[in-house]
């Protein structure tokens, strides 16, 4: 009790001292600027618009959801971006006074005296004037780099947005393969027996039959292929959305068609859209980064004011401090690099030449981001050609197939034309879901291109 009672007076005293060291070093600068650095690592993406939305398929919106909620890429980005805010904040307390409360105990004795105990506490403060603004510019190269870490979670989500998107249109391309290779199978097999019957009752040859089964063996050779990647793309699915390989099978079982935009893409798009792509953001959040670190650089050549601030008591006994006399001090300091082997000024070189790198850095993205739309509306405008063309085969090659397995049948035509009729069926029948999986893979390519849509990415960080 002896000991606590003196300490907690000693503890308020402090509190109050620190408080009354607090406004009076306040009031030598200006007021720092302040900021948040609670604010979380968002799990949803940045992007305006749930563009996915527009292929109207629920099973594609749920597997999105999943992959914003679970995939490692994105709780990666989260990660870094969270890491990102705390070194600005890093930064923000360089800009502020710093308080040290302090406190020693000390025995001595020498051979010809008694020991003696020595109890101090004090107050230490510090604060550099930011004359020549290298402290803001830090804070604002901090601030820029998070934004470009924030762009860049908004990007990775994006690109996984986009992967699933890209996966479960080639899942469902795959399954509509298989599920014309199946149906010729069935075609093929029903032919086959027409012509075993036929070579029973004299009216083919061997060789018919013989090709017949070749046919249908190499269609049915096809089947377990299709079934390889399909199983494959289920597995990729998976992994996307952060969960095991086989955890799709059931959820992707069901066959069903190819999800198709009813989008009509304008295709006379303007430039300044491109500069919503996270990418582009980030690459110019990074060269403002290195401008203010440039500043920073070049404000190192200047000289540097500190301002510092002491209140200390000393007693015998632990119980004294509290009631020890106060000393305090004022100290202001000036310092100028005089010679340094000319280390600063090669900082400010380094600086100004990874400010140039950024800048071109920004200009690649640019123009990779023009790159991308121009394919992307390329692929758009003659996919679309290819679709129009291939449906027209596929009706036609329909008909022709029903024909000639007609015409075979009455014996009014050879067992060739069958076999070719039907192979050009199955190829167009693959080259119409082929072209449509690629119609809305380029759609998916274009809205990546974009960012994610036509709408404006928010600029700031959220507080």
């Amino acid at each position: 009790m002896r000991f606590i009672l003196p300490f907690a007076k000693f503890v308020s005293r402090s509190c109050g001292l620190a408080l009354c060291a607090s406004i009076w070093l306040g009031a030598c600068a200006l007021t720092p600027p302040k900021a948040d650095s609670s604010e979380p690592a968002s799990a949803e993406p940045n992007l305006q618009t749930p563009w996915w939305h527009e292929f109207n398929d629920p099973l594609l919106d749920n597997l999105i959801a999943q992959a914003l909620r679970a995939n490692t890429s994105i709780q990666t980005a989260q990660s870094a971006l969270q890491q990102a805010r705390a070194l600005r904040d890093v930064a923000l307390a360089a800009t502020r006074f710093n308080l040290t409360l302090s406190g020693t105990a000390q025995r001595s004795q020498t051979e010809f005296s008694n020991a003696v105990n020595t109890f101090k506490s004090g107050l230490d403060a510090r604060w550099e004037l930011d004359v020549f603004g290298a402290n803001a510019s830090q804070l604002n190269a901090s601030e820029a780099d998070a934004k470009a870490v924030q762009f860049s979670l908004a990007d990775v989500q994006l690109s996984v947005t986009c992967e699933v998107a890209l996966a479960y249109i080639q899942l469902r391309s795959q399954q509509t393969q298989l599920s014309i290779a199946q149906q010729n199978l069935s075609i093929q097999q029903k032919t086959q027996d027409i012509t075993n019957w036929r070579t029973q009752a004299g009216m083919s040859s061997e060789l018919d039959v013989a090709q017949s089964r070749a046919a249908t063996a190499q269609t049915a050779a096809q089947i377990p292929a299709l079934q390889s990647a399909l199983a494959k793309t289920r597995h990729s699915l998976a992994i996307l959305t952060a969960q095991q390989p086989k955890a799709m099978d059931q959820v992707l079982s069901d066959t069903k068609a190819i999800p198709q935009t009813s989008r009509v893409t304008d295709f006379d798009i303007p430039a300044d859209t491109l500069r919503q792509r996270p990418d582009v953001r980030a690459a110019q959040q990074r060269v403002e980064a290195a401008l203010q670190r440039s500043h920073v650089a070049e404000a190192a050549t200047k000289p540097g004011f500190n301002l510092g601030g002491t209140l200390s008591w000393t007693a015998m006994t632990l119980s004294g401090v509290g009631s020890a006399p106060l000393a305090s001090s004022l100290l202001g300091s000036v310092s100028f690099p005089l010679f340094d082997g000319g280390a600063t000024k090669s900082q400010v070189l380094a600086q100004n030449a990874a400010l140039q790198q950024t800048r071109l850095a920004y200009e690649n993205a640019v123009l990779v981001a023009l790159k991308d739309v121009e394919d992307a509306l390329t692929a758009l405008h003659h996919d679309h050609l290819r679709l129009v063309q291939w449906v027209q085969s596929a009706s036609a090659s329909t008909q022709a197939a029903t024909l000639a397995q007609h015409r075979y049948t009455s014996g009014l035509t050879d067992f060739q034309t069958v076999l070719q009729t039907q192979r050009t069926l199955q190829d167009a029948q693959n080259s119409v879901a082929s072209v449509q999986a690629d119609l809305s893979a380029d759609h998916v390519r274009l809205i990546k291109a974009l960012g994610g849509g036509w709408q404006e990415l928010p600029t700031t960080i959220n507080r």
